[in-house]
């Protein structure tokens, strides 16, 4: 060998090992400032009034948002948050919002603001849904699903700006679900002047994906089907805000507006810590995202990513078994069912449908999918509701009675149709396919059968809202802790084309019912209400609850302030990294 060849591969190996070195210590850097999450899918949008899927909201809502109110992780109950403090007159239409000073949005290679948040990104965020006529509300689609499910925009008389830092919202009825709804992950706070910048520039589209907010990260980068990068927003509001400072600015605010007249206490003020004392935020993000829920496990037992988005059932006990591993877990505000499309024939037919739910062993479904992680379902509430009717009629499995039901429908043997079976996973349904696999077996014993449907995720959601399905195995999960999350979004008249409602169904009873469960703030009376729709449901059978599935969150040990949020989207604002 020359020594000129020996000379260059030395130079290579020396090379290489600096190289090592590098990425190895770049490495161990990130690893002490950074948290990477194994997430299961891409967004949909880094806008979550556009969607109303977990993927879109765990990447945006709560890392690059905020919201006028929040959600307490911990006890359900609504908090400040870019309001400082609420209060409502006695007709419970007018809600006069004090908004926080001192707030910035994210400063980032495309956009620099030039002021501090304030009324003008309130209206602009709500008007974007609300008004047709507003120049953003048809730019990336003109859809807000969640927003429409609920029939929220229909509802608001007003929205005016009183002065730099207050808001009033008045509505045409009373809502008692109005604070939760604007607590949810969709309802977002963006930023006026960002977008004002962009329609001058000809692209506003951008604002959806290259996205602004208040949050505790800002917005770096994403390649779709590989990663989403943040980094921590420096100038974020709480990173300075103790319990202490939240609590007497909040009482300054209120004794400030309780001097306008028919205008009650709001409630007490909250802020979010972090291990007990100030809010932090580590200095990077990435979404790591890995469909594979065996693939997100081995990069969490290796320490590749610090938490997983959605493990699977099967591997809950080697999460518990790995003494570096943390499995978070919680009952579930969701609900796994099976929906059938109402505007479709035979399905528009109850005793079609009650033949169908019939057919099938609910109880075998829970012990092969679920593996002992959630409750059967009777209604659309799980336990966890103040709602919750324990007594509420079920369906039960009963063969014999499915096939005198189809055969008095004109039914013949051999009747085709279709389970539309999730490609992803979800806490409210785990595996979707094996489900429809069961249920397939189960409606051959009845003379149906039965083909199984799929596509990417974003295929699939789209051919559900046209309608193309006969029956789907889905769900969902909670927004707030009102009722009404549940019944409107899932069922009403007005969420069908918002894509919400899977079962394409419309019942004018029922919308009723729902709607006058909203004009009071007398829970027993609510609960009355609640009764009856269960009751209709029962009867009607648009969808046949199934499960109520147990929440989990894996974390590696190192990991501190990562709770499981009961109403929506995960959390890092406030989450630690201990060596």
């Amino acid at each position: 060998m020359s020594y000129g060849l020996v000379k260059r591969l030395s130079l290579y190996l020396c090379t290489a090992l600096v190289v090592a070195s590098c990425a190895k210590q770049n490495k161990q850097a990130f690893y002490n400032t950074g948290i990477i999450y194994c997430s299961e899918s891409n967004p949909v949008t880094f806008n979550p009034q556009l969607d109303t899927s977990s993927t879109t909201s765990d990447a945006s809502s709560h890392q690059l948002y905020d919201r006028l109110l929040d959600f307490d992780p911990e006890t359900g109950r609504i908090v400040p948050s870019l309001a400082s403090s609420w209060l409502v007159t006695n007709d419970g239409l007018t809600y006069a919002f004090q908004l926080r000073k001192d707030v910035w949005f994210h400063s980032t290679d495309y956009f620099t603001p030039t002021r501090n948040f304030n009324a003008d990104d309130v209206l602009f965020s709500i008007d974007r849904w609300r008004l047709t006529s507003h120049p953003y509300h048809y730019i990336s689609g003109g859809r807000y699903p969640y927003f429409e499910s609920i029939g929220l925009a229909q509802n608001i008389e007003s929205v005016e700006r009183v002065n730099g830092y207050r808001v009033e919202i008045t509505l045409k009825r009373r809502d008692s679900s109005f604070l939760a709804n604007l607590a949810t992950d969709f309802a977002v706070i963006l930023s006026e002047e960002y977008a004002s910048q962009l329609s001058q520039a000809g692209s506003p589209s951008k604002i959806d994906e290259l996205p602004v907010g208040t949050g505790p990260f800002k917005f770096e980068s994403y390649r779709k089907d590989h990663f989403i990068k943040y980094r921590r927003h420096e100038d974020y509001w709480r990173l300075s805000l103790s319990s202490e400072d939240s609590e007497n600015a909040s009482e300054q605010t209120n004794s400030e507006i309780s001097k306008e007249p028919e205008i009650a206490s709001p409630p007490a003020s909250s802020s979010f810590q972090s291990n007990g004392g100030e809010y932090s935020a580590v200095e990077q993000l990435i979404f790591d995202i890995t469909p594979r829920s065996s693939l997100r496990l081995a990069k969490l037992m290796t320490g590749e990513c610090d938490a997983t988005a959605f493990p699977a059932q099967t591997e809950l006990e080697v999460i518990r078994a790995k003494e570096d591993l943390i499995l978070a877990e919680k009952p579930g505000l969701n609900i796994g069912f099976w929906a059938f499309n109402t505007q479709r024939p035979p399905f528009n037919n109850p005793d079609v449908r009650r033949a169908l739910a019939a057919a099938i062993d609910k109880n075998t479904l829970l012990e092969a999918v679920y593996f002992d992680s959630a409750i059967r379902a009777k209604t659309l509430l799980p336990a966890a509701s103040w709602a919750f009717q324990n007594d509420a009629d079920d369906t039960a499995y009963n063969p014999v009675l499915a096939r005198k039901l189809l055969a008095d429908a004109g039914i013949e043997p051999g009747f085709s149709m279709t389970i539309w079976a999730m490609p992803v996973e979800r806490a409210y349904n785990p595996n979707a396919t094996k489900m429809a696999e069961l249920i397939q077996r189960y409606l051959r014993d009845v003379g149906v059968e039965a083909t199984i449907v799929s596509y990417d995720w974003a295929t699939f959601r789209r051919h559900l809202r046209e309608g193309l399905h006969d029956s789907v195995l889905i769900g969902w999960s909670a927004d707030n802790g009102d009722p009404d999350n549940f019944y409107r979004p899932l069922l009403s008249c007005g969420a069908i084309p918002s894509g919400t409602n899977r079962a394409m169904w419309c019942n004018p009873d029922y919308d009723k019912l729902i709607n006058d469960a909203l004009k009071t703030d007398d829970i027993e009376a609510r609960k009355a209400i609640y009764r009856q729709v269960n009751r209709l449901l029962y009867e009607r059978l648009p969808l046949v609850p199934i499960a109520h599935a147990y929440r989990y969150q894996a974390y590696r040990s190192e990991l501190e302030g990562l709770t499981i949020n009961p109403f929506g989207g995960v959390r890092f604002g406030g989450v630690e990294k201990t060596l």
